[in-house]
C-alpha cells in the first residue's frame, strides 16, 4: 500500500479514493478506513508512504494518529484533509511534526485540485503544501505578536475549565501572583481589558474565553479532552 485514506464520512472517503485512482496513479495502490484506531492498525501493518487524514475522527482524532505514527516512523508523510482551520490544530501540529517529514494541510472547502496538488507535492515532490488560509492561521498562531506561548495557552485552558486564580496556581505549581501574571499576559495577547482598567465593561476571564473561541484556540473537542486531563490530575493530586 502506498496511500491510506482515513475519513469517517463514507461519501467523502469514496470520493477521494476515486479521485486518486483516476487522476494520480503515483498514489496507488491505496486503501481506506473510517476511524483512527483502524488507521493506526493498518499503518503499522502495511507502512504506507502517505496518509490522507481527516482530523476529527471517531475514537482517536487525526492529531493523535499522526503523533503516534510519527513517533514510530517520523518519515511518514501525511496530508491532513479537514473542514477545520482552528488555531489549536495548527499549534498542536507544530508541536509534533518531525524534522524528517513533509506534510500537507488542505481544507475540505477547497476544490479537488487543491487536494491533488497537496498529495502530489507531499508524496511525489517531497514538499510541504499548506492551504493559503491555513498558512494565514499558522502565521498568527506561531509568529505574530498575538501568538500565545505555551504557558499563556495553558492559562486559557484553565480559565475555560472554570479554575480560579488559586486553581490555576495549584495545577501549574505557581504562586498565586505567578498565576495572575500569566493571566495578565494572556489578556494582553488577546487584547482583553483587565477589570482594573478605567471604563472596563467586561469580565476579562469570560472575554478571554470568547476570544479563544473566536480565534479557534478552543473548541468542544479540545475542552472535553482537557477536562478529562484535569479530572485525572485532581484524582492524582487530592488536597
Amino acid at each position: 500500500m502506498k496511500t491510506l485514506i482515513v475519513e469517517d464520512n463514507v461519501a467523502q472517503r469514496e470520493h477521494v479514493e476515486r479521485m486518486l485512482r483516476d487522476r494520480l496513479p503515483q498514489a496507488l495502490p491505496l486503501a481506506a478506513v473510517g476511524d483512527g484506531a483502524q488507521a493506526l492498525q493498518r499503518a503499522r501493518l502495511e507502512r504506507p508512504e502517505l496518509l490522507v487524514l481527516d482530523i476529527q475522527l471517531p475514537g482517536l482524532n487525526g492529531i493523535e494518529v499522526a503523533r503516534s505514527l510519527w513517533k514510530e516512523r517520523p518519515e511518514t508523510r501525511i496530508v491532513f484533509w479537514s473542514q477545520f482551520k482552528d488555531e489549536i490544530y495548527i499549534r498542536r501540529l507544530a508541536q509534533i511534526v518531525p524534522a524528517e517529514t513533509v506534510y500537507g494541510y488542505v481544507l475540505k472547502s477547497s476544490p479537488d485540485e487543491k487536494l491533488l496538488q497537496a498529495v502530489r507535492a507531499v508524496l511525489c515532490d517531497e514538499q510541504c503544501w499548506l492551504d493559503r488560509e491555513v498558512r494565514g492561521v499558522q502565521a498568527r498562531a506561531l509568529q505574530s505578536p498575538s501568538a500565545l506561548t505555551e504557558a499563556e495557552y495553558e492559562a486559557l485552558i484553565d480559565i475555560s475549565l472554570g479554575l480560579t486564580d488559586r486553581g490555576v496556581a495549584r495545577r501549574r505549581y505557581l504562586s498565586r501572583r505567578g498565576a495572575q501574571n500569566r493571566l495578565h499576559s494572556l489578556y494582553t495577547k488577546l487584547s482583553v481589558e483587565r477589570e482594573e482598567e478605567p471604563g472596563s465593561m467586561f469580565s476579562p476571564r469570560n472575554r478571554a474565553v470568547f476570544e479563544g473561541l473566536r480565534r479557534g484556540l478552543l473548541n468542544a473537542e479540545v475542552l472535553s479532552e482537557e477536562n478529562s486531563l484535569l479530572e485525572r490530575w485532581i484524582e492524582e493530586n487530592p488536597d
